[in-house]
């Protein structure tokens, strides 16, 4: 079930803190829960994963905690998010698509409806005291202004206190929608948004334990780091300049090797191939060189930041004797990401990339490095959009660090993994409307007792991308541009060919048949119907928003 792998070059990296006081140490049987996400974060950015990033927290978290290889998001901002706080699949809350649009369909409204609750309001029935800070993106953006209905605001979904945007897109120097509680503000001078998520997330863990030093509390840390466009702080980026001129293959390479070594994936596992429409890294010029290891830097320093910021959340934690029965749990919210923004950088545009001005991406050129050692990227539900690897850490729990563990997980399953952990009840109905059960699995079994959990298959649709993953068996399929926007279905042995390799459809006609039913199924009961991929809103749309 679990194998252990072993960081061995990993250093003592989180200094040790005096304590303040052992009065403030949280009960035993109701542990703080901090879960962090990150925003664009591909499958091996990290450091011990032999990213040449420097991530030395989330090292450590990874080296004393337990590593989930197999754990799954939904592919996109909006719909895991929606996913994460409800626990629920994304079409039941209202966020099958996006927040910039009403499609006219239940599953998609562009807006989190009352049929499902979050964790802070089922937390909220064990006494927790729920905080948020960074990106919410899953109210409708008619209702992000400070004149709008605030029903779906992170205040009114039952957190205490709350700093961070609303939006999903835009600058980390001065962001749309920045919000103190119920207010909206402007950004100061010098402000920078991965900086404040985390001074904000501090304070708020200090000002509690100066007023409620024996509650336990739940904390939804929604880093908007990596996401595009590259905006870092010089400094970091500095330390990443000229690191990646030796190019996106020899990266990929490297990275799944140093995966396989430490078994987060298996030896038998192939490296998939470089995105056909990206060129051989040896075929560019010295200046596109220069260029693209320009972009890769700016995208580093935005990991790097987020890194140093939960440093300083786990130093935080240990001023106050609390980081032994605190479960930090970490992950990215889909994978690394292929859009295009801005056009060709120029030599001039270079000194200054990372600032406000020039705005751009690090494109599917580096997404796909960033998804080693998989297929695609964010928004599709192939590994490469849908994978991410969760960190989780409780020293009071998990005695021996680095673990790894196969048993796959969706971030549906937070929300009975907290009910478990807690003591909370979950509703069956809130405000007098029906709340629907919850169709994930608690992951304390797997968390504390090594168990293997037994549990359905999981499901998958965005923008007509559709997967299932029943055992080891994936059913996959890529949407088209036109009606009924489906392709055929792809079958894979995830087993022997997680990258998705070799597709077995053909020879498995009934397998096929036998899966794809069932994903049928689980579509009309979860508010899947009508697929549509037609360009964002598209001609369904009933009601639009600002595109994001």
């Amino acid at each position: 079930m679990r194998n252990k792998f072993l960081l061995t070059t990993l250093p003592v990296l989180i200094s040790p803190v005096l304590s303040l006081s052992a009065e403030n140490k949280t009960s035993a049987d109701r542990p703080n829960i901090i879960l962090i996400l990150a925003d664009d974060m591909g499958f091996s950015d990290f450091g011990f994963m032999g990213a040449g990033i420097e991530t030395p927290n989330l090292d450590k978290l990874a080296g004393n905690g337990l590593l989930f290889t197999n754990f799954y998001n939904a592919g996109r901002s909006c719909p895991t998010r929606a996913s994460l706080l409800t626990g629920q699949y994304a079409h039941q809350t209202g966020l099958g698509w996006m927040t910039s649009a009403n499609l006219g369909h239940p599953g998609y409204t562009g807006d989190m409806n009352n049929q499902v609750v979050t964790i802070a309001q089922v937390l909220k029935t064990a006494d927790y005291s729920c905080y948020m800070t960074g990106k919410w993106h899953v109210t409708f953006d008619r209702f992000m202004g400070p004149d709008g209905p605030k029903h779906n605001w992170p205040i009114q979904r039952g957190f205490d206190r709350f700093f961070g945007h609303l939006t999903g897109g835009g600058s980390f120097f001065t962001p749309k929608t920045l919000t103190n509680d119920n207010e909206q503000i402007n950004a100061p001078e010098g402000f920078y948004l991965t900086t404040a998520v985390t001074d904000s997330t501090v304070s708020i863990i200090n000002k509690h334990y100066k007023e409620k030093q024996n509650d336990p509390f739940f904390f939804y840390v929604a880093y908007y780091a990596p996401h595009r466009p590259l905006h870092a702080l010089q400094e970091d980026i500095a330390k990443y300049r000229g690191k990646f001129t030796d190019g996106w293959d020899v990266h990929r390479e490297r990275r799944y090797n140093k995966m396989r070594e430490l078994g987060i994936i298996d030896e038998k596992i192939v490296l998939s191939e470089r995105d056909p429409q990206i060129p051989a890294w040896e075929d560019l010029s010295e200046t596109d060189k220069m260029m693209w290891d320009a972009r890769m830097a700016v995208y580093a320093a935005q990991i790097d930041r987020m890194d140093q910021g939960i440093g300083k959340i786990i130093e935080t934690l240990q001023a106050h004797d609390a980081l032994d029965n605190t479960i930090i749990l970490f992950l990215s919210d889909n994978g690394g990401n292929a859009e295009a923004q801005g056009g060709k950088l120029t030599l001039e545009e270079l000194p200054l990339l990372g600032n406000e001005e020039p705005t751009h991406s690090y494109r599917k050129n580096w997404g796909n490095v960033s998804n080693t050692p998989f297929r695609e990227y964010k928004r599709y539900v192939h590994e490469g959009g849908i994978a991410t690897p969760l960190i989780v850490h409780w020293p009071a729990k998990v005695k021996e660090g680095g673990i790894l563990t196969p048993q796959p997980g969706h971030v549906i399953d937070f929300m009975p993994t907290f009910v478990d952990v807690s003591g909370a009840k979950y509703p069956e109905t809130y405000n007098k409307q029906a709340i629907q059960a919850m169709p994930g699995k608690s992951l304390l079994p797997v968390i504390t007792k090594n168990k293997k959990l037994k549990r359905d298959a999981l499901y998958f649709e965005h923008e007509a991308n559709r997967a299932i993953i029943d055992g080891s068996w994936k059913l996959v399929s890529m949407s088209t541009k036109n009606p009924p926007y489906t392709a055929e279905w792809e079958l894979y042995n995830l087993k022997t060919d997680r990258t998705e390799t070799n597709n077995l459809a053909g020879k498995y006609p009934g397998k096929v048949e036998k899966m794809a039913a069932k994903w049928d199924t689980w579509a009309k009961k979860n508010k899947v119907y009508p697929l549509d991929n037609s360009g964002g809103p598209g001609k369904n749309a009933k009601d639009q928003g600002s595109p994001l």
